[in-house]
C-alpha cells in the first residue's frame, strides 16, 4: 500500500480526525462544551470518519459495492482505537464498549460518501468539511440542553440444591475469593476485576457491608432491610475517588459521572422441587444520552456480574450441604 495512495491518505486522515476530535472533546469538556460521552462523538464521529476514508477512495476507483463502501469505511477506526489504547488516551472497557457503535456508524458515514457520489452533488469537499464539522458544531448543544438520564433494574435468579438457611450463610461475609471460584465471563474479557470478598461490620439495617475487588477497587453496600433467609437488601455507597484511575476507565467508574449502582440487594425463596431461588437485584442510573445503546452495555455488564455472584453463591452453599452431611 503506498503512504500517497488514496487509500492511504483516507485511513490516514480518517485516524487524525478521530485522534484529533479525541483530543479537542477533551480540552473543551472543562468549558463545558463537549464530552466523550456524547452522542456527539459516540456516534457522529464516526459517521465522519467512515466518510472520510470511502470519500478518498473514490478518487482512485470508479466504483464500490455498498458491502465496500460499509466495511472500508472500519479501516480508520480499528487504526484509531488502536492508537487510543497505546497511548492511553482510552482503556480497554471504553473501547470495547464503543467499538459495534462505533463501526456500525463508520458504515453510515462510509455509505452517505457513496450516496454523495452516486448523486453526483457538486462541492464534494464542502460536504466532507460540513460532516466533519458536525460533531464540533452539536456538542454544545447536546451538552447543555440534553439530558437523558434514566434508572433501570438488572434481575438474575439461580436455584441451588441446598436449604434456604444455608444459602442466607453465603450472603453476608464472603471469604476470600479463588480465582476458579469465578466464572470466566466478557466483563473479564475487557478488563472489568472480578470480585475478591466481602465482609460485614454488623447485621442488620444500618450495617456495612464492604466488597473488595480486584485492582483496588472497593465500595461499600449499606443495608436498608435485613430480613434473616428472606432478604438481604442495600444500598451502595461509592466514592469514585477512591477507585483508582487503572482499575475501571473514568467514563464507566462506578458512582462517576455516567454510571452508578444505586441499590440491589439478595432475596431468597423455595421453588416445588425444595431447592433456593436466589435472586439478585440491581437498580443502576445512566447518565448518559445514548439510550438503548447504553442500556444493552449496562445489562450485559451487570448480568456478568450478577451470574458470577449468584454462581459462586450456589457452589460455596451446595459444597457446604455436602460437608455437613458427610460430617453427619
Amino acid at each position: 500500500m503506498q503512504l500517497n495512495s488514496p487509500k492511504s491518505i483516507g485511513i490516514l486522515l480518517g485516524t487524525l480526525y478521530g485522534i484529533f476530535m479525541r483530543l479537542f472533546v477533551e480540552l473543551v469538556n472543562a468549558y463545558n462544551l463537549g464530552s466523550l460521552v456524547s452522542i456527539s462523538f459516540m456516534f457522529l464521529v464516526p459517521v465522519a470518519i467512515g466518510y472520510i476514508r470511502v470519500h478518498f477512495e473514490f478518487k482512485s476507483t470508479k466504483t464500490l459495492t455498498k458491502r465496500q463502501m460499509a466495511t472500508i469505511a472500519w479501516q480508520p477506526i480499528f487504526v484509531f482505537l488502536f492508537v487510543s489504547v497505546i497511548t492511553l488516551l482510552e482503556g480497554s472497557i471504553c473501547v470495547a464498549m464503543a467499538l459495534p457503535a462505533f463501526m456500525f456508524f463508520a458504515s453510515i458515514g462510509g455509505l452517505l460518501a457513496g450516496f454523495v457520489r452516486k448523486r453526483k452533488i457538486k462541492k464534494a469537499n464542502s460536504s466532507l468539511l460540513s460532516i466533519a464539522l458536525l460533531p464540533i458544531l452539536l456538542s454544545p448543544i447536546e451538552v447543555n440542553f440534553l439530558h437523558l438520564s434514566k434508572t433501570y433494574e438488572v434481575t438474575n435468579s439461580i436455584a441451588i440444591n441446598a436449604p434456604i438457611n444455608v444459602v442466607w450463610q453465603q450472603l453476608a461475609n464472603v471469604s476470600d475469593i479463588k480465582p476458579q471460584e469465578v466464572p470466566f465471563s466478557l466483563t473479564q474479557l475487557i478488563g472489568v476485576p472480578k470480585p475478591l470478598k466481602a465482609s460485614m461490620n454488623a447485621s442488620g439495617i444500618g450495617a456495612v457491608r464492604t466488597s473488595t475487588w480486584q485492582k483496588g477497587v472497593v465500595f461499600k453496600e449499606i443495608i436498608t432491610d435485613w430480613q434473616p433467609n428472606k432478604k438481604m437488601l442495600y444500598r451502595f455507597e461509592i466514592n469514585p475517588d477512591l477507585i483508582p484511575d487503572d482499575a475501571l476507565d473514568k467514563h464507566v467508574k462506578l458512582g462517576g459521572e455516567y454510571f452508578s449502582p444505586l441499590h440491589g440487594g439478595y432475596q431468597l425463596s423455595e421453588n416445588n422441587s425444595g431447592n433456593t431461588i436466589l435472586t439478585l437485584k440491581t437498580t443502576v442510573q445512566d447518565n448518559t444520552n445514548f439510550g438503548i445503546y447504553s442500556r444493552v452495555w449496562g445489562e450485559v455488564i451487570f448480568q456478568d456480574f450478577h451470574h458470577s455472584l449468584l454462581t459462586l453463591m450456589k457452589n460455596r452453599a451446595e459444597k457446604s450441604l455436602i460437608v455437613t452431611v458427610s460430617y453427619n
